[in-house]
């Protein structure tokens, strides 16, 4: 439908990906995999937005488009949903030590 290569949802998404996978993998690395859970939920949704983005250029509809972008958007949402709960339990974990 269109290219993916050069477009500005394309890059973005692309360089929020690659960013995910580096927030994880320094988190992994501290030792503490108390929300490791969390940590592959939002490598998981947060890689698959740029995933069903890439996958739109081959579509085979503009239905087809538009349920792949759409998918990208759902897939924003979770990531942001779980970043929040991420931040917050960080900072509950961090309010606890401070008490």
């Amino acid at each position: 439908m269109y290219s993916t290569d050069s477009s500005v949802l394309s890059i973005k998404s692309e360089a929020f990906s690659i960013r995910i996978i580096r927030m994880v993998q320094y988190l992994n690395s501290n030792g503490d995999h108390t929300l490791e859970p969390l940590y592959k939920q939002v490598l998981r949704s947060g890689t698959s937005i740029a995933a069903n983005i890439g996958e739109s250029q081959f579509a085979q509809s503009r239905a087809d488009f538009i349920t792949k972008l759409h998918i990208a958007l759902k897939e924003t949402n979770e990531t942001k949903s779980g970043l929040s709960c991420w931040r917050k339990a960080i900072a509950l974990r961090t309010s606890k030590l401070q008490a």
